[in-house]
């Protein structure tokens, strides 16, 4: 949620920023209204209360006189009921303003480049060497069934399109990735560890700024009004909330895995194919709480963090630096990672490095103090796919393919996997 300050102050400059990420910036002047009605019916409010309070001290003047003091009882009464009116307008206004600045996304950041789509967006690192291969290669969708490691036809027959099934060394490929990236976040850059639940409440979803916006692409429970999460960071973001930190313990940086569900209402044709995009999916999710000092340097570290995944998997990638027409909405910079998929010809992304500021802090009312006695502020917080399974799978099977039909399983990976290379399972 946007600072309501900042749009008080500087209207012409948010509304530019909201244009350079493709929003339309006509609720900023409903806003200005909202927000300037607001203020007025604070003040007459806090008026008729003094007036009130001054009527009833009169009271007791006169009764304590002796004195009739039936008009100035009247008088008071009135002044409560044109309160309560003046009540319940403010109250409605209140819920006009939160509506429509819940649905305001978040500025970019000065530093991002100005663009209006993906094909805006920056190179800004490359990793690794394009695999060359001196036979035919297959796909991952061909080369998980030649292996019988992945079942979509069975998968889709027990939940629907989208819903694969991982099968024998595919499984244990699956949890061995998903085990690493957890060791190496929890024992190397520092991150706890958490489990999180895997469905969360309508607070939680409207904290990271997953709703109002994009209800319509979760799957909602009605009757408990809780919905799957899309990833790992809605529960561990919302740990937090309504809280108050201590400046000494910043930075907080918590992982986990989680499956992750999305209904991706719409989203149909060739980038669906296979594992390039499910409705459920696993992935291990990097969270930070910071000070807004150091937040974009710690996005960076965040961003090495994600990166250095691939680089131990040995998986050639690249960094891309978001335009502001392609931000998410509660994002005011990211970079996404993508790894090359030698039978798509592609950059898939398997990572969105992300920077919210206090975009999110202050939808979740989450504070810190710097020093005990000091205001409280709120944080920043960031998170990054540490990383998504899917498409890393599809790079992992076609960069590692032989021509024998075997996959090797990279190196730091085969502790977990209990081998080096996955064959055609006879059983």
């Amino acid at each position: 949620m946007l600072d309501l300050k900042l749009i008080r102050e500087q209207p012409d400059a948010v509304k530019q920023r909201l244009k350079d990420k493709g929003s339309e910036a006509k609720d900023i002047d409903t806003i200005l209204d909202l927000d300037s009605r607001r203020r007025q019916l604070i003040q007459d409010v806090e008026a008729l209360k003094q007036d009130r309070n001054q009527a009833s001290q009169q009271v007791g003047a006169l009764k304590k006189k002796g004195e009739d003091a039936t008009d100035v009882i009247e008088r008071t009464r009135m002044i409560g009921q044109e309160i309560k009116s003046l009540d319940d307008q403010l109250k409605a206004i209140q819920e006009e303003l939160d509506g429509l600045l819940e649905r305001i996304p978040n500025l970019p950041h000065e530093s991002v480049p100005v663009g209006k789509s993906a094909a805006d967006n920056m190179v800004i690192k490359a990793w690794g060497k394009i695999p060359e291969f001196a036979f035919e290669i297959s796909g991952h969708m061909e080369i998980g069934e030649r292996l019988d490691i992945i079942d979509f036809p069975r998968g889709s027959k027990i939940s629907g399109r989208g819903f694969p099934v991982m099968k024998g060394a595919g499984a244990r490929l699956e949890r061995a990735l998903i085990n690493f990236m957890l060791d190496l976040h929890t024992t190397q850059h520092g991150y706890r560890e958490i489990m999180p639940p895997f469905v969360v409440n309508r607070d939680s979803m409207r904290g990271t700024g997953q709703l109002p916006k994009m209800e319509a692409d979760m799957y909602h429970c009605p009757e408990d009004d809780l919905f799957l999460i899309p990833t790992a960071e809605v529960p561990v973001t919302n740990l937090l909330r309504e809280e108050i930190l201590h400046g000494d313990d910043l930075p907080l940086k918590y992982c986990a895995y989680s499956a992750c569900f999305r209904r991706e209402a719409g989203s149909w044709g060739k980038d669906t194919r296979g594992l390039l995009r499910l409705h459920q999916f696993n992935k291990v999710e990097m969270v930070k709480f910071v000070s807004p000092e150091t937040s974009y340097d710690e996005l960076e570290l965040l961003l090495g963090d994600a990166c250095r995944v691939l680089e131990l998997l040995g998986l050639p990638y690249r960094v891309l630096e978001l335009c502001s027409g392609d931000l998410s909405f509660a994002a005011a910079k990211c970079y996404d990672i993508e790894v090359w998929s030698p039978a798509e010809q592609t950059w898939l992304e398997v990572s969105s490095c992300s920077n919210f500021e206090d975009f999110q802090a202050r939808r979740m009312n989450l504070r810190y103090r710097k020093i005990a006695a000091s205001k409280p502020e709120f944080v920043h917080t960031l998170n990054g796919s540490g990383l998504a399974t899917p498409r890393l799978m599809v790079a992992l099977l076609e960069v590692n393919q032989q021509e024998d039909g075997s996959v090797l399983v990279p190196e730091v990976l085969r502790k977990y996997t209990d081998f080096a290379a996955i064959k055609r399972e006879l059983r």
